[in-house]
């Protein structure tokens, strides 16, 4: 389907099925974040996901493209944002599977349902609201800072769209990794797996990425960190594989 483009907007390839998605460098485009933790959740096929807080529907289109989900929602509270993403679903003709809808974290529930979802996943706001000096009203500073969200909103969110026993993924900053544990447990999401990220392998993390399961007892899993570059400064061979990319010949 053809979309017409807004003023300053782009259309990128998101090398994965031939999908496109459309941005704005005046708004928040996505970063490595988002390609990883969409590789890190285990969607089942026929599952019903939530992304919490989907920017520009990056992660609802990856999930389209590498899973067998039957139906997954982006819930974003900017409107510009919600309207871009909702272009880019229309432009891969996936009305069928992906519904982004413009609302607030905070009332997800009632917005979408208690006990929807078989996973729910977010890349929440990293930054703490007063940690710098920002506008409350500027799309890049809410996509960062926690304006419109805290931590623990989107992990109370999460706890009341899942399914018992489904499943919660997340990514977001090592100096947060107590405040998402705790908060975790505290709305009955259980931390199963977590996995650290590092810019280099003799340098400390920039990143984690954790599942939790929700009723689920106590036991977690720390998986080996994922490393982003090698050492002659290009992507590591788990890297260029997760961006579904070929190594090069010199690389990893």
């Amino acid at each position: 389907m053809d979309v017409e483009l807004k003023e300053e907007e782009r259309l990128d390839d998101l090398q994965c099925g031939g999908l496109k998605i459309i941005q704005s460098p005046r708004l928040f485009s996505f970063g490595i974040d988002a390609v990883l933790l969409a590789n890190f959740a285990r969607i089942k096929p026929g599952d019903t996901v939530v992304d919490l807080g989907t920017g520009s529907g990056v992660i609802p289109l990856l999930l389209a493209c590498k899973t067998a989900a039957s139906k997954i929602y982006g819930l974003e509270i900017q409107r510009e944002m919600a309207d871009m993403a909702r272009r880019s679903v229309m432009l891969n003709d996936l009305e069928g599977r992906v519904d982004i809808i413009e609302g607030d974290i905070r009332k997800a529930d009632g917005i979408l349902g208690i006990s929807l979802a078989d996973a729910v996943i977010s890349n929440p706001p990293y930054r703490k609201a007063g940690s710098g000096h920002v506008s409350p009203s500027d799309a890049r500073a809410i996509a960062t800072y926690e304006l419109k969200c805290t931590l623990d909103d989107v992990v109370n969110a999460a706890s009341a769209l899942l399914k018992n026993k489904g499943r919660f993924y997340m990514i977001h900053r090592p100096a947060r990794l107590a405040d998402a544990i705790c908060g975790m447990r505290k709305a009955g999401i259980e931390p199963k797996r977590l996995r650290m990220v590092q810019p280099f392998a003799d340098k400390k993390p920039v990143m984690f990425l954790i599942e939790g399961i929700k009723g689920a007892q106590p036991h977690m899993d720390i998986m080996p960190a994922l490393i982003i570059y090698g050492a002659e400064g290009m992507y590591t061979d788990e890297i260029y594989g997760i961006y579904g990319m070929e190594v090069p010949e010199h690389g990893g």
